[in-house]
């Protein structure tokens, strides 16, 4: 996500990237915000302004993306942000998010049965080997 509008505070996708369930890489693309940006974010992002030139457009990508996922269980970490930057919307019987998987969040306030999200740099951490660095720097896809 790179920074828009006057301030940079807004929020507007630069890459996209889709694997399958083996880890191939099926779509990974740069995609051009429709509005100026103002903050690359190139810290976290990993974008930087010569990665866009040759950019898909928003339209591009999305008909991309609902291609690959129409007909697929869509597995990911909080995809209600995902799906929201696409302005695309997936079954919910085919969604699996692990945001929303109960054995892998935390509880919430003492005395509720609540309970929140973990982040994905956490859940990493905690079950994968190897990646003690998991999120340090910007981003690649």
């Amino acid at each position: 996500m790179v920074g828009v509008g006057a301030t940079g505070r807004e929020s507007a996708l630069a890459r996209c990237s889709v694997v399958d369930g083996a880890g191939r890489v099926l779509l990974d693309a740069h995609v051009r915000p429709r509005e100026r940006i103002t903050d690359f974010r190139t810290k976290y992002s990993g974008v930087r302004a010569k990665d866009l030139r040759d950019a898909l457009t928003l339209r591009e990508c999305q008909t991309r993306v609902a291609r690959l996922l129409d007909g697929k269980i869509l597995v990911g970490h909080a995809l209600q942000n995902d799906l929201a930057v696409l302005m695309l919307s997936h079954p919910w019987s085919r969604i699996r998010d692990t945001a929303r998987y109960a054995p892998l969040m935390r509880k919430a306030a003492s005395g509720t049965k609540r309970r929140k999200p973990r982040k994905l740099r956490d859940l990493a951490r905690e079950h994968l080997e190897g990646l003690e660095d998991f999120q340090a720097g910007g981003h690649s896809s």
